[in-house]
């Protein structure tokens, strides 16, 4: 068999995620009638475990199909012909909303950062202070093309206080980095389990507040009687008492999902957040001493979820990245769509590869596979950085051991 005939054994792209061996069991379960009652008590532990990611007491709908559906049920269930939206743009996935708004005739305020920058809360004020009529804002929180993030609790109080309704892209901040839908008064956000909490695409998680709900029902243009309804959900599952789904539901996808969100709750969210961050910064300590740049403009804006590499100049990222998955077996990945496809190289630390070594594997392999391309890079300098910051959270564990 050739390679390109099975997966990498090493994948370390923007996601879909490398799941366990538990969350693979949990797919392979029986498929039950979806109202025998155990089902229905696991698809409401579904709904109840993600919202404690989402640390909310809102509503949360789980959709089926992955989370693009969620994002863009959210749009059509809020917007409405001649409304005023804010979109923050600072990559791909905003430039998308952008899109989708437009079509429905809405009348669409961007503010745009460079795609490896993010979005000034400052800037988010002094647009509503000027537009009074904006209804809706709308924002990315982690770029996962870009590997960059919005300063979303920021944002969301801001986007409140001026009686705008917030949505909220956190597909691959959700798990990997803190989502606090009601701290920071975000309206609609959505998630999906196929990246930082180790599952497989499949399923939107959309969490969806009061004052949503309102504005939905009030808008003729929102999807009803359709895969695209949010309404449907509310209307007939969540007010209904939750005995009958809008329509049949991904049996599978939700049993798996429910094994992948048993093994993230065990470890615990703060935990998880702190395993995507060291992972994060392992890998950018090793691209650094590696003599490569980061796409990503600060550290501070930097994703838990992915890092960016900047394509070295007169390198090609497909080759590069073809090369790694043939020669040793490694996925890495591009920019994933648009103007971003060819710009970077992401290495992916979400899930299950953001523990142990992965970063370390992940760096070499980018290193190695751009030595093979004559791009001088100092590989065991980058191997050296990221450990030494991976063993910091060993060497204080040992210190309080020994103390």
């Amino acid at each position: 068999m050739s390679n390109e005939d099975r997966a990498a054994i090493f994948t370390y792209g923007g996601g879909p995620v490398t799941v366990s061996p538990r969350t693979l069991a949990g797919f392979g379960q029986p498929v039950p009638f979806e109202y025998d009652p155990s089902y229905l008590k696991r698809f409401k532990d579904v709904e109840r475990k993600v919202a404690e990611i989402f640390e909310t007491d809102q509503d949360v709908v789980i959709m089926q199909g992955e989370a693009v559906l969620g994002l863009e049920a959210a749009v059509k269930g809020l917007c409405r012909e001649g409304m005023t939206a804010l979109n923050l743009v600072s990559g791909i996935f905003g430039k998308l909303f952008g899109d989708w708004m437009r079509a429905l005739g809405v009348e669409v305020i961007e503010i745009e950062a460079e795609w490896n920058d993010s979005i000034d809360p400052a800037d988010v004020k002094r647009k509503l202070d000027e537009h009074p009529e904006i209804e809706l804002v709308v924002v990315v929180q982690s770029e996962t093309p870009s590997g960059t993030v919005n300063p979303v609790d920021e944002i969301g109080p801001i986007a409140h206080e001026a009686g705008a309704l917030t949505i909220v892209d956190a597909v691959s901040s959700f798990g990997g980095s803190p989502v606090r839908t009601a701290e920071w008064n975000l309206d609609i956000t959505v998630a999906g389990p196929q990246k930082c909490v180790g599952g497989s695409p499949g399923l939107s998680f959309v969490s969806v507040s009061d004052r949503a709900w309102e504005a939905m029902s009030s808008n003729p243009g929102a999807p009803r009687s359709s895969f695209l309804s949010l309404l449907d959900w509310k209307e007939r599952w969540i007010d209904a008492g939750r005995k009958r789904f809008p329509h049949v539901t991904s049996v599978v996808d939700i049993n798996g999902t429910d094994a992948a969100l048993d093994e993230f709750l065990e470890d615990g969210l703060e935990e998880s957040i702190a395993r995507h961050d060291l992972a994060a910064r392992a890998c950018r300590a090793g691209v650094e001493a590696m003599g490569l740049e980061l796409w990503a403009a600060r550290e501070e804006i930097a994703s838990h979820a992915v890092t960016a590499v900047t394509v070295p100049e007169g390198i090609s990222n497909q080759a590069v990245i073809s090369h790694i998955r043939s020669a040793y077996d490694v996925m890495l990945s591009d920019g994933e769509l648009g103007e971003m496809i060819d710009r970077v190289i992401r290495i992916g630390h979400s899930g299950p590869v953001s523990r142990s070594l992965n970063p370390i594997v992940a760096l070499t392999a980018l290193g190695q596979g751009l030595s093979d391309f004559g791009v001088p890079v100092e590989i065991g300098a980058g191997v050296e950085a990221a450990m030494q910051v991976l063993r910091q959270p060993v060497e204080e564990d040992g210190a309080a051991a020994f103390a």
